[in-house]
Parts: structure tokens; C-alpha cells; sequence
């Protein structure tokens, strides 16, 4: 006697029916894997804005959250703590993360230098007298994050120029501070960028003195997305998914036609006022960053005795 016998050919039927029927309803969604991604104030890190609105993450199954951070070089901790899964340290944070003892990985760019950007600058304050990197000595000047971009960048700048960075006198400056606290006269000068800059300008607070990171080489990554090492081999495919969602974003980013879209994706998250949002220059994006990009940061670190010892640069990427 089998299983069935004893039962009704329309019983059978309906319960084959029945089969069919949950065979072919759809497979419930799985629930979107959750990025907190750390961001500061600057247009760097347009791709995850642009990724966050164009929906580029939601299709591939994320659930992206930019959280502002206004202090660049508090981004490392937050990852390490898993406040934030993913975030945008410069360079030469990141670098200086692992250099204490992070083990962090990197998993795509925000934007990088370009010789024709002027939206990066050291202004200085209106009667300072400041016009040169010698003017500088013994000077008080605000830099948005001590170990960071502009600030390491800043000091290049200096040695380059003969300076010795160390007769200068740095203090760390969150973007929005940068023009109040030249206007109140209790720092020299800032290593800014707009739209901070952009404001300080405008308001006659400041003025540029140097253009300095034109002497970058074009190319190099300015905003790094970051992961602890152990986050990304447990969640390969959202790693993906996050990569291939922002270079979708800088392919949109790159199309002039889709500019205007851009900035009102960047004024949301950076609140900027729209004549400022409409006339800024906008970082050119690097999503996927090489290892010619870090081994640049890591020797322009090197030169300033900023780690203990050089990373393995090719085991900083998350394949």
C-alpha cells in the first residue's frame, strides 16, 4: 500500500494543486544588508550620494545610511567600534589607523586631485599679510583634521616650499568653524575647501594665498571608503554590491547632462545654500583605487616620519 492510497483522486488532485501553486508564488526578499557610511562635509564623497538617490545600493539589496562625521580622523574609531560599517577617511587617516594597529581594508574611492581644482585651498585672514609658505612660521593655522589631507598635504606643500612644518602652528578646525574663527581673529589661516572656502571668500573674511594641492600629481585619492578587515570577509557580497553601486554612481557623476542632478544629491547630505551648491567645483570620482594610489600616500607619509613602519600596500584592497 503506498503513501496515497486510500485517499480520493480529488483529494490529490487539490493537493498537487496546492504544490504547484506555493512552487511558483515569489521568494519572500531578503532583508537589505545595512551600511552606516561615515562622510564629512566635503564633495569627495558625491558617489554614495549619488549611489544613496539614484537607488544604485537599494537595487543591489543595501540599505546605505550616510552619517555626517565632523571630524575626519574620528572615522577609523567608528568603524572599529561598528558604529559605522563603512566610512571616508583621507589617506593619510587611514593609513595612520593601521599604523596604531587597525586592520582595516579598503574597498573603493570618493574623488581625487586634479590639477584644475580650485575648490581646495590655504586661505588666509583678510590683513594677516599671508602670501607665502614662509609667511607661515609661527603662524596659528586651522586644519580640519589633524593627520588628514589637507593637513599632511599642507605640510608637503611647506617642505616643498622649504618650510619646516614644524615651525608652524596647527590646530584642528571642524569645516564650519573655519570662517568664524578667522573673522574672531584667533587663527591665521585654514587648509580649507568648499563650499567652507567658497563662504569664507564671499563673507571677505578670507582670502586664497595658495592654491597648494595643484602640486599633486593628477589622480591620487583624496577620500578613501574603508572596512574592517573581518566586516568584509563576512559580507562579500554586500562589499560587491557597494563597489559596483559606486561606480555606477561616478559613470552618472562623469555625464555633464546629469550635473544639476549631482550637486542637489550633494546639497542634501553637505546642506549647502543653492549659490554655492551651483558654483563649486566638484572632486572628479575614483571609485576603485590601485595600489600606485596608496603607495603615493604611504611615501608622501614616509617623507614626513608620519608611520612607524610602510604597510603591504597590495594587501590594503579588498579584492
Amino acid at each position: 500500500m503506498t503513501a496515497f492510497q486510500g485517499f480520493s483522486r480529488r483529494q490529490l488532485l487539490s493537493w498537487s494543486a496546492a504544490a504547484v501553486g506555493a512552487a511558483t508564488l515569489p521568494v519572500q526578499a531578503q532583508t537589505p544588508t545595512k551600511i552606516v557610511f561615515g562622510f564629512t562635509a566635503v564633495n569627495d564623497f558625491a558617489s554614495v550620494f549619488v549611489a544613496k538617490e539614484e537607488g544604485y545600493f537599494s537595487k543591489r539589496g543595501l540599505d546605505v545610511e550616510p552619517k555626517f562625521i565632523p571630524l575626519n580622523p574620528s572615522i577609523p574609531a567608528a568603524i572599529q567600534s561598528d558604529s559605522l560599517q563603512m566610512g571616508g577617511p583621507t589617506p593619510s587617516v587611514y593609513l595612520q589607523a593601521l599604523d596604531g594597529g587597525l586592520d582595516h581594508v579598503v574597498v573603493g574611492g570618493g574623488g581625487m586631485t586634479s590639477k584644475s581644482l580650485t575648490g581646495v585651498g590655504f586661505v588666509a585672514r583678510a590683513g594677516s599679510g599671508i602670501r607665502t609658505a614662509q609667511d607661515c612660521v609661527g603662524r596659528k593655522i586651522g586644519v580640519p583634521g589633524l593627520g588628514a589631507y589637507l593637513h599632511v598635504s599642507f605640510r608637503a606643500w611647506l617642505k616643498l616650499n622649504k618650510v619646516d612644518p614644524a615651525k608652524v602652528n596647527f590646530v584642528e578646525v571642524s569645516f564650519p568653524q573655519h570662517s568664524d574663527l578667522l573673522r574672531a581673529g584667533s587663527i591665521d589661516g585654514v587648509v580649507t575647501g568648499d563650499p567652507f572656502m567658497a563662504r569664507i571668500l564671499a563673507s571677505g573674511t578670507g582670502y586664497v594665498a595658495s592654491y597648494y594641492t595643484t602640486f599633486q600629481p593628477d589622480g591620487m585619492p583624496t577620500i578613501l571608503y574603508t572596512a574592517r578587515r573581518d566586516w568584509v570577509a563576512k559580507n562579500g557580497p554586500a562589499v560587491k554590491a557597494f563597489q559596483e553601486s559606486i561606480i555606477e554612481a561616478a559613470n552618472f557623476i562623469k555625464k555633464p547632462a546629469n550635473d544639476a542632478a549631482v550637486r542637489a544629491h550633494i546639497g542634501k547630505f553637505i546642506k549647502l545654500p543653492p549659490e554655492i551648491l551651483a558654483s563649486m567645483q566638484l572632486s572628479p570620482p575614483s571609485p576603485v583605487i590601485v595600489e600606485k594610489q596608496l603607495t603615493y600616500w604611504v611615501d608622501m607619509m614616509n617623507d614626513q616620519k608620519m608611520l612607524k613602519a610602510s604597510p603591504n600596500v597590495p594587501s590594503l584592497i579588498a579584492k
